[in-house]
């Protein structure tokens, strides 16, 4: 359990650290949304190499077989890496994180709620209500 913790603590270190490197790439550009674009194509093309190389180029022909669905979280991601390049230059790294934070754990309080999109029902306790709570205090005082 701990490794997967640690690999999600240091994917939201990439988080914190690709927002300021888009939003530079946005500012070279001269807009946000090819910044997004072309930040999503580096990363497409360092995922299918990836893929080859552990010899799993074969899973893209289950493509067809999959819930049309399912394909909404490239959207959702071009929507994160899009409001993270335009929201970073003005609110700071801190408080985008925050406010970034704040949403994955209001969304991700009703999807355990109601087991949506296919997940187990969790509890809603007063422990991970305060704990959305404490991280809306952070997002206001980040702007203090």
């Amino acid at each position: 359990m701990w490794w997967a913790v640690a690999a999600v603590v240091l994917g939201g270190v990439a988080v914190a650290v690709q927002a300021p490197i888009n939003a530079a790439l946005g500012r070279g550009l001269g807009a946000a949304v090819p910044a997004a674009a072309v930040s999503f194509g580096v990363g497409f093309a360092a995922l299918l190499a990836l893929s080859l190389l552990q010899g799993l180029g074969g899973s893209y022909l289950k493509l067809t077989q999959v819930p049309l669905w399912t394909l909404a979280g490239g959207i959702l991601g071009a929507w994160y890496v899009f409001s993270a390049i335009w929201g970073v230059s003005s609110l700071g790294v801190v408080t985008m994180v925050a406010a970034l934070i704040l949403g994955q754990m209001a969304a991700a309080m009703v999807i355990d709620a109601t087991g949506a999109l296919g997940m187990a029902v969790r509890e809603i306790t007063p422990q991970r209500i305060a704990a959305t709570g404490l991280v809306m205090a952070g997002l206001v005082m980040s702007r203090f």
